[in-house]
């Protein structure tokens, strides 16, 4: 069998003639620049047993080699079988330069792989070593490498090219996100034009051709008007074509050799740049003749190139960490910043500050539980609300980007002038809340190598695709597009994403976890409420019957209840009041005292200097003292004849011994279970002071000995020591006086309060002070109302209102020059807003003392 077939583009066709033995098995179907054997041991061995470890240790020297033998020498089947056996991976290619396949012909490039059971073997005329590929390689590398930045990166590596090969016009052609591709630099040939800058459609690299040159690197056409040779036989023993995609000489679509004869290309060479894996672009070498670069010179080019991905892959890799470390820098930010203040989330001028440092952005909206906050150029908040319904039917949780935001939405080429392209960052596991970034539209022409919206047309011969005949430049402009978000942005995305996801989760735990402590307080507290509630209605329940007068003096008895009763608020008050600063121990025990000894206060008999506590050991003494006269007046000397001594000093350390001794009451014993009451008295010094706490229950009478350490006394002795006029040291908590009767003739009180039973008694007293007339208010729309309809001269107005306050109510009051004052509660810890700190509060219970006192004060009697 003769196989010279596919030689005639040689100077002298090589006659390799079989022997009268069966066949080796395929010639080439190839650009007639060589030849091409289809080695299969089919024949010899079974199929499923045809691997590359088999047929090269096994039936190389019975099938191949010993067939191979009657085409070239020996030595050159031993060296094809020792590259064969050197194959690694699917699509591994091996090269053999400058052999002689046999004495009587020229040296021969080679080239050889594997398709699938077929070994195959390429073989072109040398044309001389290139020379040392090593040092020709590294040189060119170190060229790129000095570069500073990636357009003279992407320059100096087509002058590189172009000067190794030859070629007229050498470009460097990436793929944009679309797969259109751009020619990002040339090296050309003088007076030919230049491509550089121009736009071509994806169309014109389908998808089979993209895949063939991931796996393929490099493709030559060396004369588009060559006839190619066709395969012979056309299929193998199995029934199936040589699959020719890896082999260096396999003929050209002729849609392909059209279209380069539409741009007037003689000779064509492509070299693949594979970036992390996939086809970042090509080395796209035109030339208008002919052209044939040696296999060896096309090796060098391929391995630089190789050389160039790598290196370029290096580059962008280096940029993504810089952005990458960006984010991370904005990451810590974001978590240190919200882990103080969680409502910066939902700040978007913040936010926008912040991400826009690593991600460019003209404008940012975030969209958190239904509600949205913007910032920046973007649309409007209806229409950001259906973007967000939009997004969340496309991202699936994840980073969603378009640099066109109306083919996500249609209606948003409305406001594409302010918002064309996005970035879209969920912020929670479910896809429901994100940080969207904006980009405004940027309206650009774009130079395509001939009109893209015509990238193809029918033939004559039905549905067979022809390429574009124009290659003319067609410019178009671009409306409603922004700049696209970049892969490194989205890997920055990705990083905040995966931080506000962590943000938000970790402050709903933070919520849940102080929801279910609220709640665990609010618990604690309506349950020590109920007690302490039960308690003061036992206590005043006690007062009563303890009241009962001997005759039927009902006026004497409502005094004498209403006057112990506020005496016990006023100790109440006394426990609960904010000091921030010392206050006297004396206070404490006359507070007390005028609570349940308003008869004789001086049973509770006192001795010791003029001792300040400071504020925490003064709430814990009052609780303390309140705990230990309210169970002496239950169950001690104080509910009978008998009498307290309480006695302080300091010992030499400074700490203040406080003594309390019961004498003169029934027979006491220790309790057989221990209430709150007993726990505060035992434990609070200690627990709450650092201090030490000791009761004993000798049938006399109980007796306690507690230690306060001196960081928490001050002691004012000698000329600072304050004289103390009245047996009670704060009027201001309301001590009986006689008020005068007529104190509101005249005046007309507007009196607001939300409660019926509280409103009725402060009526009441308003009406015995003498007012002309009364008028109550429950609400804060009432109470306002009042003051246009009733005019009061005068108003006494309860700060809380349920869940309002009356301070709206005390502008008007200002406004119209009403004199007016408040009532709590709350005591000393009512807040008032600024513009009326100045003013009165009335403390309740509300007696008749109290506001008359406050009374004469407002109205300067």
């Amino acid at each position: 069998m003769n196989l010279n077939v596919g030689m005639s583009a040689l100077s002298e066709p090589v006659d390799l003639t079989n022997c009268d033995r069966e066949p080796i098995h395929l010639l080439g179907a190839i650009q007639p620049i060589g030849f091409l054997l289809a080695l299969s041991p089919h024949w010899v061995v079974e199929r499923a047993s045809a691997n590359l470890d088999t047929f090269l240790g096994e039936t190389w020297e019975a099938a191949i080699g010993q067939r191979l033998a009657d085409l070239i020498s020996t030595e050159a089947s031993h060296a094809i079988k020792n590259r064969f056996a050197l194959l690694n991976g699917e699509d591994a290619v091996e090269r053999i330069f400058n052999i002689r396949l046999r004495d009587d012909l020229p040296p021969f490039d080679v080239g050889l792989h594997v398709s699938g059971e077929q070994f195959v073997i390429e073989a072109e005329p040398a044309e001389g070593m290139h020379g040392d590929a090593t040092n020709t390689v590294r040189s060119m590398v170190a060229r790129i490498d000095r570069t500073t930045d990636f357009p003279s990166f992407y320059r100096e590596g087509a002058r590189l090219i172009r000067a190794l090969s030859g070629f007229d016009r050498v470009m460097v052609y990436q793929f944009d996100q679309d797969k259109s591709g751009e020619v990002v630099a040339e090296a050309v040939r003088p007076g030919i034009g230049s491509f550089l800058g121009l736009h071509y459609p994806s169309n014109d690299i389908p998808v089979q051709a993209r895949a063939l040159y991931k796996r393929n690197l490099l493709r030559v056409i060396t004369d588009i008007n060559a006839t190619p040779v066709p395969v012979l036989p056309a299929l193998d023993e199995a029934g199936k074509p040589l699959d020719l995609s890896l082999s260096i000489m396999r003929s050209v679509s002729p849609i392909h050799i059209e279209y380069l004869r539409n741009m007037g290309v003689g000779a064509s060479m492509s070299i693949s740049i594979i970036v992390d894996g996939e086809l970042w672009g090509l080395f796209a070498c035109h030339h208008y003749g002919t052209l044939r670069p040696s296999f060896e010179l096309r090796s060098v080019c391929e391995l630089f190139a190789q050389m160039f991905a790598m290196r370029l892959e290096s580059r962008e890799r280096r940029e993504t960490m810089e952005f990458e470390r960006r984010a991370r820098d904005i990451s810590d930010q974001l978590l240190g910043a919200v882990a103080s203040d969680d409502t910066l989330l939902n700040d978007p001028d913040w936010l926008g500050s912040i991400l826009t440092d690593a991600i460019n952005a003209d404008g940012v909206g975030v969209w958190v539980n239904g509600t949205s906050a913007l910032s920046g150029h973007t649309p409007e908040v209806e229409d950001f609300r259906h973007l967000v319904a939009a997004i969340d039917q496309v991202a699936d949780g994840k980073v969603f980007t378009t640099d066109h935001i109306a083919d996500l939405l249609p209606e948003a080429e409305r406001f594409q002038d302010r918002a064309a392209g996005l970035l879209a960052i969920p912020i929670s596991r479910a896809a429901r809340d994100y940080v969207v970034l904006f980009r405004q539209e940027i309206i650009r022409s774009v130079r395509w190598g001939g009109d893209p919206h015509k990238p193809v047309e029918y033939g004559p011969n039905g549905p067979r695709l022809t390429p574009r005949e124009s290659f003319a430049e067609w410019k178009e402009l671009v409306e409603g597009h922004a700049k696209p978000f970049s892969p490194s942005e989205l890997r920055v995305a990705e990083t905040l994403r995966a931080t506000l996801t962590e943000v938000v989760l970790r402050m709903a735990d933070e919520a849940m976890h102080q929801r279910q402590q609220a709640n665990e307080r609010q618990e604690l507290l309506i349950a020590e409420l109920n007690h302490r509630v039960r308690n003061i209605l036992g206590v005043i329940r006690g007062l009563v019957r303890q009241s009962k007068p001997h005759d039927d003096d009902i006026e004497s008895f409502v005094k004498l209840v209403d006057g112990r009763i506020h005496a016990l608020a006023r100790a109440h008050n006394q426990i609960t009041d904010d000091h921030w600063g010392p206050a006297p121990i004396q206070a404490l025990i006359d507070a007390e005292a005028a609570a349940f000894l308003a008869d004789r206060p001086d049973r509770i008999r006192t001795s010791g200097g003029y001792v300040l506590l400071n504020p925490q050991a003064y709430s814990t003494m009052a609780l303390v003292i309140h705990e230990l006269v309210t169970n002496s007046a239950k169950y001690g000397s104080l509910s009978d004849s008998g009498t307290v001594s309480m006695d302080w000093k300091r010992n030499d350390d400074g700490d203040l011994i406080i003594t309390w001794r019961e004498e003169g009451g029934p027979p006491v014993r220790k309790p057989s279970r221990k209430g709150f009451g007993s726990t505060i008295i035992d434990r609070s010094v200690p627990y709450d002071l650092g201090g030490s706490a000791d009761i004993t229950y000798p049938k006399t009478g109980v007796e306690a000995t507690f230690c306060i350490p001196a960081r928490h006394v001050t002691e004012v002795a000698g000329e600072h020591t304050p004289a103390i006029k009245s047996k009670y040291p704060r009027p201001a908590l309301g001590h009986p006086v006689e008020p005068p009767e007529q104190l509101l003739k005249g005046h007309q009180v507007l009196l607001v309060e939300d409660s019926l039973i509280i409103a009725l008694d402060a009526e009441d007293i308003t009406e015995r002070l003498g007012a002309d007339k009364v008028v109550t208010a429950a609400t804060l729309a009432a109470g306002l109302e009042a003051i246009e309809s009733f005019k009061p001269t005068a108003a006494m107005l309860d700060i809380n209102l349920g869940d309002r306050t009356s301070f709206p109510i005390a502008d008007r009051l200002a406004e119209l020059g009403v004199p007016f004052l408040f009532a709590s509660g709350y005591g000393e810890q009512a807040q008032l807003p600024e513009q009326h700190q100045t003013r009165t509060v009335v403390q309740k219970p509300y007696t008749m003392e109290n506001v008359a006192r406050a009374m004469d004060e407002l109205l300067g009697r």
